[in-house]
C-alpha cells in the first residue's frame, strides 16, 4: 500500500510517539478488507510501540480503530482505507493517539477537556475532498482529549448503502449521536462553537474589551492575509477578523497560475498564508461574521465594526476584504435541493454521485473544470452555458471534446431544479434560440457560474457598483476616509489569487499612508 518514500516518512514520524498505541481492525473476507490490512501490516511493521490485532467486532467492515495502551480516550475509527487527502488524517491520529500533543491552543484544549456530554461523531467524506480532512481532523483531535468523544470516519464510496439510506450528497457531513450536525467544511473552533454553548458569550466578552487597532482586516483569505502581514510589518497594531482563515482559498483543488508555484493545492497554500501571518503580531480572530460597518462621525475619530455575534471592535483604520461567494442559479428548487443533488464543489461531492447523469451549469473555467474531473467519476456529464459560446481556456475546451461521456448545450438558461421531495431528480432548461423548454434527468447538478461579492453587510454605508462589488481608488481607498478594501470583494477586474494578494498588499500601504498623512 504505502512507497517506500510513505514509509520511511511515516517510519520518521512513529518514533515521536511517547506511548504505545494498538490498532483493532474490523475485517471481512473482502477486496478492501485484504487492502486494510496491508496497510495496518505495513503501518505495525514501522515501530515497536504499534501493535495490531484483526479480532475486532465492530459492524462497519472494513474498519479499524486506533487505541492508546494503557490510558483511556476517545474512539478514534477509520471506516474505509484513509489514503489520499486523508492519509495526513491517519498519520495524525496514530501520533495524538501516542500522546504527541495537537496543534491546538491552551484555551481550546481545556474547553475541549471541559465537555461532559456523550458525544459521538460519525463523518461521511470522500478520498477525494480536501475539504474533508480538517473535519476528521478536528474529531479526531476532540477524541483523543476527552473520553467522554468518539469520531468515526466513513469513506462515503466504500459505505454507499449509508449513504443512500441517509441521502448524503454532500461532504464531509457530520452526524452526532446519530442526528445530522452539519455539512462542509466546520474548523475545530466552529465545532466548539456548536457543542459549548457558552463559548459564544466568552468571545463577545473578549473582543469587546480589546483596544482599537491602528488597522483592523475583515476576511482572512488572499487579499487579507497580505494586507495584514504587511501592516505588521510597518508596526501598526493589526487585527484579522474571518469567518475562516484562507477564504476561498480553502475550496480551491489544485492551482497551476500562481506564480513561482508550479503547482499547489488550496489547503496548501491557506496553510502557508496562516504559518506566514503568524510570523508577525498578528491578533487574530475567527469565526465572526461582520454585521455593519459603523464609519467615524467626524475626522479624527475611530471606525467601528459590528459582528452578528454582538462583538464590536474598533480601529483607526479598516481595510476589508470579505472576498466572494458561490453565485447562485436563484431558480426554483434550488435552495430546496442543496447538498440533496445540488451542489457547488465538484472535487468534494464528485464520488457521491460514481455511476449516474449529472449536468455542469456553467461554461467557464471552473465549468469545464468540473465537466473533465466529473467524467472520469459519473456516468454521464450534460454542460449546460447560457451563452452561444464556451467561455473556457482554449486548452481546456480541447479537453473536454476528447471526453465521450460529456455533452455540450449551448445557448441553455437554466429554468428549475426538480426535485421528488427528498433529492434532485433532474432540470428544466430553455433554448435561448427557439425558446422551447427541455427535461434533463439528473442525479446532481454541480452549479458553476462565477462568484458574488460578500457585501450585503455594506449596503447604504459605502459606495457599490451595480454588482455590489466596493469602488475603490489606487490605494484601495473607498468612498469613506480611513475604509480601504482589496480583493475579489471589490471592483478590480480579474479574480485570481495573485491579483488578490497584490490588491491585500496595496491596501495596506494605502492604510499606512492614511495614517500618516491624518495625523493617527
Amino acid at each position: 500500500m504505502l512507497d517506500a518514500t510513505l514509509k520511511s516518512q511515516l517510519k520518521t514520524y512513529l518514533e515521536w510517539l511517547s506511548n504505545p498505541i494498538e490498532i483493532v481492525a474490523s475485517l471481512d473476507d473482502g477486496e478492501k478488507s485484504r487492502e486494510m490490512l496491508e496497510l495496518l501490516t505495513e503501518i505495525n511493521q514501522l515501530s515497536e510501540k504499534v501493535s495490531l490485532k484483526v479480532d475486532g467486532d465492530n459492524q462497519r467492515k472494513p474498519s479499524f480503530v486506533i487505541k492508546r495502551v494503557g490510558q483511556q480516550i476517545g474512539e478514534i475509527c477509520f471506516a474505509g482505507i484513509p489514503m489520499g487527502h486523508e492519509f495526513t488524517s491517519l498519520v495524525l491520529a496514530l501520533l495524538q493517539a501516542g500522546g504527541h500533543p495537537p496543534k491546538a491552543s491552551p484555551e481550546i484544549v481545556e474547553q475541549i477537556k471541559g465537555l461532559t456530554d456523550k458525544l459521538h461523531f460519525e463523518t461521511y467524506i470522500s478520498l477525494s475532498c480536501q475539504n474533508c480532512p480538517d473535519v476528521v481532523q478536528a474529531l479526531n483531535t476532540m477524541a483523543v482529549l476527552n473520553p467522554n468523544i468518539s469520531h468515526t470516519m466513513i469513506d462515503g464510496a466504500m459505505f454507499i448503502n449509508e449513504v443512500s439510506k441517509l441521502q448524503i450528497m454532500s461532504v464531509p457531513s457530520v452526524f452526532v449521536n446519530g442526528q445530522a450536525f452539519g455539512q462542509g467544511r466546520m474548523t475545530l473552533q466552529e465545532i466548539l462553537a456548536k457543542v459549548d454553548t457558552e463559548a459564544d458569550q466568552k468571545e463577545v466578552k473578549k473582543l469587546n474589551a480589546k483596544q482599537p487597532f491602528d488597522v483592523l482586516i475583515i476576511g482572512g483569505g488572499s487579499a487579507g492575509s497580505a494586507a495584514a502581514i504587511y501592516t505588521a510589518r510597518k508596526g501598526l497594531r493589526t487585527g484579522l477578523v474571518s469567518e475562516r482563515l484562507g477564504g476561498q482559498v480553502q475550496d480551491t483543488l489544485a492551482i497551476e497560475n500562481f506564480i513561482a508555484t508550479v503547482r499547489t493545492e488550496g489547503p496548501r497554500l491557506a496553510a502557508q498564508l496562516e504559518e506566514h501571518i503568524k510570523a508577525y503580531d498578528v491578533d487574530l480572530m475567527s469565526m465572526q461574521r461582520a454585521k455593519a460597518l459603523l464609519p467615524a462621525k467626524e475626522a479624527g475619530k475611530l471606525h467601528e465594526i459590528e459582528f452578528e455575534s454582538g462583538a464590536i471592535l474598533k480601529a483607526k483604520t479598516i481595510i476589508i476584504s470579505t472576498g466572494a461567494r458561490w453565485r447562485s442559479m436563484n431558480v426554483p428548487g434550488e435552495s430546496e435541493y442543496r447538498a440533496r443533488g445540488v451542489a457547488y464543489c465538484p472535487h468534494c461531492d464528485g464520488p457521491l454521485f460514481k455511476g449516474k447523469d449529472v449536468a455542469v451549469v456553467g461554461g467557464g473555467n471552473s465549468g469545464v473544470e468540473a465537466a473533465i474531473d466529473l467524467a472520469g467519476v459519473v456516468n454521464n456529464v450534460t454542460l449546460l452555458e447560457f451563452g452561444n459560446e464556451l467561455r473556457a481556456d482554449a486548452i481546456l475546451q480541447k479537453k473536454l471534446t476528447t471526453l465521450a461521456n460529456v455533452k455540450v448545450i449551448k445557448a441553455a438558461q437554466t429554468m428549475e431544479v426538480l426535485g421528488d421531495g427528498q433529492k434532485v431528480i433532474g432540470l428544466t432548461y430553455k433554448d435561448r434560440n427557439t425558446n422551447q423548454i427541455h427535461t434533463l434527468d439528473l442525479a446532481g447538478i454541480f452549479v458553476q457560474i462565477g462568484l458574488v461579492p460578500n457585501t450585503d453587510w455594506l449596503k447604504g454605508t459605502i459606495d457599490l457598483n451595480e454588482r455590489g462589488e466596493i469602488m475603490i481608488g489606487s490605494k484601495g481607498q473607498t468612498s469613506i476616509p480611513g475604509i480601504l478594501a482589496a480583493g475579489d470583494v471589490t471592483n478590480v477586474p480579474y479574480k485570481q489569487i495573485v491579483i488578490a494578494i497584490g490588491e491585500g498588499a496595496k491596501a495596506a500601504l494605502g492604510s499606512f499612508d492614511y495614517l500618516i498623512r491624518s495625523g493617527l
